[in-house]
């Protein structure tokens, strides 16, 4: 059971259905809007999506909630971001050449060609913490996570990751700052440990 309301942001870059199926089955109080009057209103935020960084980023401004996110994130209440979440809340991404929201330092490229491995990184592979956080409170170290993704983020800051996971090269699947939280893989995705993320967040 969560404390509060969660909002989860709706801004038309999909796997919302995978969210909200994780939420309910761990009983949150939730909603989920693209209105960023009522995201500031939220205990919480979720920052989920899949998809392509300029096209994530120009339905945010339409929407006008790249202001809302980053609003909110000065209240200093806790945020999540999933996915192509994560790689929105740094400075930029390789992809399209994007301005992203800035609230970590840091850039998002591409998997070199170089790692000789099949890109996107698709399926499950492991996550090791590297320093501690209560998301990954209670589950097991080297747990898989479910991943879909060709970008991934290079924080500027080494401080910032919580844990990598390797695919020909090393990179940060998790990072937290403040009250930020974010991970490269799908939690709602990603069995009980996922939903162990998830419920660990949403006691925060």
């Amino acid at each position: 059971m969560s404390k509060g309301n969660t909002g989860v942001v709706d801004y038309k870059a999909g796997n919302l259905k995978s969210v909200e199926t994780a939420l309910c089955h761990l009983d949150a109080s939730f909603y989920i809007s693209g209105d960023p009057d009522k995201i500031l209103k939220a205990d919480r935020l979720i920052i989920p999506g899949v998809g392509e960084a300029r096209a994530a980023m120009e339905n945010l401004k339409e929407a006008g909630l790249d202001s809302a996110i980053i609003d909110f994130y000065n209240t200093g209440k806790p945020v999540l971001g999933i996915c192509i979440g994560i790689q929105l809340l740094f400075e930029s991404s390789t992809e399209s050449n994007t301005r992203c929201l800035g609230l970590l330092k840091g850039t998002v490229v591409r998997f070199p060609e170089t790692i000789g491995l099949k890109v996107p990184h698709m399926g499950w592979n492991q996550v090791v913490p590297v320093k501690k956080s209560f998301v990954f409170s209670g589950i097991p170290r080297g747990s898989s996570f479910y991943f879909v993704h060709s970008y991934y983020p290079e924080p500027a800051v080494s401080g910032y990751i919580l844990a990598e996971t390797e695919y020909g090269i090393k990179f940060a699947s998790a990072v937290g700052y403040n009250n930020i939280t974010a991970v490269q893989f799908h939690p709602e995705k990603s069995g009980e440990a996922g939903l162990k993320l998830i419920s660990n967040f949403l006691k925060f």
